[in-house]
């Protein structure tokens, strides 16, 4: 697991920009994204992207809707708020129509970020996800993140590194099967890390820097931006930003209307992007020196019809290999297995109703995809599903609120109750480290090998918003299924007199919270969250002892 049920104050400060523009660059899962994209349910604001997000890509645009509103009417509650967006430092006075130049934005950009500084306190257990290189641990935890973005004539260049300080406290965790106590506790070829070790550190990620060129939608570029993939709010499969970044070189086409020339059709909006990756393994997995890295490569693709206003459709597959074999051939979307890499692939759909302001998504994943899937279609299937829903509470008062609501299976399919024991969607035999980067996952944070329920209602008004909301999650479900596997009733059901049976020993966690976000003035925001976590059974196990009362027997914890 990775962040904390915790107590959080998070303080970031946003640099003064004195040139206004529509449209502004946003870190993935920041206030500002998160913000735009509730707007963009609306039709108030454009999405930059249709499957493929990093920072780079995540370029927001007020629609007409907007602009039109007049200077009276409240088009959208943080409108005299500062969003962060870019500073011009020059253009020419006359715009070249050249071939070259018409392709390419005319000036000189610049765009700050931050500075951001975050702060928790946890006090029994790590949790949570979807915070960068920062691992929050037992204890108190902080990062720092700043950055500045430049733009000219088509080159782009991003600097915002993450700097952070884990006090990490000991806590109960279940004894490390691999090179290290502090490893996974089940042995399945997965390194994900239960704890640093045992002492307080620093970690440095460069975050979300990169150097990019762009012309039109056509775009290249080599750098350490965590990628995005498919339509989920909280546990994308394939891509998030749950674990540090690695180095990476991708090219591809950004959002692209297509047209057919001659007869002016509008077929809608298309995507693509290939890229490949270094991943490296923790200090806590083996001491196998010669496979400390792996290569992943992905391609991702995604079509959004305009005869289906507000649906997107979207494909992705992602193919890890050890680096010693790399080859171009993985590059190839339609390459089939051939036993010594690992791949995946997740078919995501997304559709959003601006007139009700509602979306609904859901994507479905596969492991391990090749031709002998086509009589088993479900074999290793998961899957996420979700919806959102906006309401104008009392708009005159700039009073607005959002439904958040996602459900994520990755259980392992019934079809392994009759062949063999599988951990989940993250892990393989051939790649030893699984879908990770640095001892964490860079898909889903929470459910990866179980399944994850969350539900918030984010209220918005002038001067920021404030959100309740429910997390349940079992993360590792497959852990005790798993036991059913080549085993009889007996085994599965008998334990000693002092012991319960192993069905009844999944993990579970419970979180109820609620978060804050204020603008003391319009360019400093300070945001907050406290939340109580029920940890029911930390290591699959109920209490060895001759308890009757039920409650009693879970073994729980609180951590807050």
């Amino acid at each position: 697991m990775k962040k904390v049920y915790f107590y959080r104050i998070c303080l970031f400060l946003t640099v003064t920009v004195l040139t206004y523009a529509s449209f502004s660059q946003e870190a993935l899962k920041s206030t500002e994204e998160e913000y735009y994209d509730f707007l963009s349910i609306q039709g108030i604001t454009t999405r930059p992207s249709l499957n493929y997000r990093t920072l780079s890509d995540s370029e927001w645009n007020f629609t007409e809707k907007e602009e039109t509103a007049g200077e009276t009417e409240l088009s959208h509650p943080w409108q005299n708020n500062n969003l962060g967006p870019k500073r011009t430092l020059w253009q020419p006075q006359e715009k070249s129509e050249s071939f070259y130049l018409k392709g390419v934005p005319q000036g000189i950009f610049v765009k700050p970020y931050g500075p951001e500084w975050y702060n928790s306190y946890n006090t029994a257990a790590p949790y949570g996800q979807n915070d960068g290189a920062l691992w929050q641990g037992k204890g108190y935890n902080t990062s720092l993140t700043a950055g500045v973005r430049l733009e000219a004539y088509g080159l782009e260049l991003t600097v915002k590194p993450q700097l952070c300080w884990q006090e990490n406290r000991d806590f109960e965790y279940m004894p490390g099967v691999y090179g290290s106590e502090y490893s996974y506790f089940w042995k399945g070829n997965i390194d994900l890390v239960q704890r640093y070790g045992d002492s307080s550190f620093w970690t440095f990620d460069w975050g979300d820097t990169e150097i990019r060129y762009t012309w039109h939608t056509l775009t290249v570029g080599f750098g350490s931006q965590s990628p995005w993939l498919g339509p989920a709010w909280l546990n994308p499969m394939l891509g998030s930003n749950n674990a540090g970044t690695y180095p990476k070189f991708d090219i591809g086409l950004r959002k692209q209307r297509v047209i057919i020339p001659g007869l002016n059709w509008n077929l809608g909006e298309i995507e693509g992007r290939i890229w490949g990756g270094y991943l490296s393994e923790s200090d806590y997995f083996d001491t196998d020196n010669d496979n400390n890295h792996n290569m992943i490569n992905g391609f991702a693709v995604a079509y959004s019809p305009s005869f289906i206003p507000g649906m997107t459709l979207s494909v992705n597959k992602i193919c890890l290999c050890k680096w010693e074999d790399r080859s171009i051939k993985y590059f190839n979307p339609f390459y089939d297995s051939n036993e010594v890499e690992d791949q995946k692939a997740s078919f995501g759909i997304d559709w959003i109703f601006p007139q009700v302001g509602f979306e609904v998504y859901g994507e479905l994943g596969i492991d391990d995809y090749n031709s002998r899937g086509i009589s088993n279609p479900f074999h290793t299937a998961i899957y996420t599903v979700g919806a959102k829903k906006t309401f104008s509470i009392i708009k005159k008062y700039g009073i607005f609120a959002e439904l958040l609501f996602e459900w994520s299976n990755f259980e392992m399919s019934q079809d392994f109750q009759l062949q063999w024991k599988y951990m989940g969607y993250y892990s393989h035999s051939i790649i030893s480290q699984g879908y990770t980067q640095n001892g964490q996952i860079i898909g889903a944070g929470s459910g990866y090998f179980g399944n994850s329920q969350y539900l918030a209602f984010k209220i918005y008004h002038k001067k920021g918003s404030i959100t309740p909301f429910i997390h349940f999650n079992r993360p590792d479900t497959n852990f005790i299924d798993n036991k059913a596997i080549s085993g009889s009733d007996k085994d599965w059901q008998d334990k000693t007199p002092n012991q319960s049976p192993d069905w009844a020993n999944y993990k579970a966690i419970r979180t109820i919270g609620a978060s804050f976000e204020y603008f003391i003035t319009k360019n400093f925001i300070m945001s907050g969250e406290f939340n109580s976590s029920y940890i029911v059974r930390p290591n699959y196990k109920s209490k060895d002892s001759n308890i009757t009362n039920f409650h009693a027997k879970l073994c729980g914890k609180y951590n807050f």
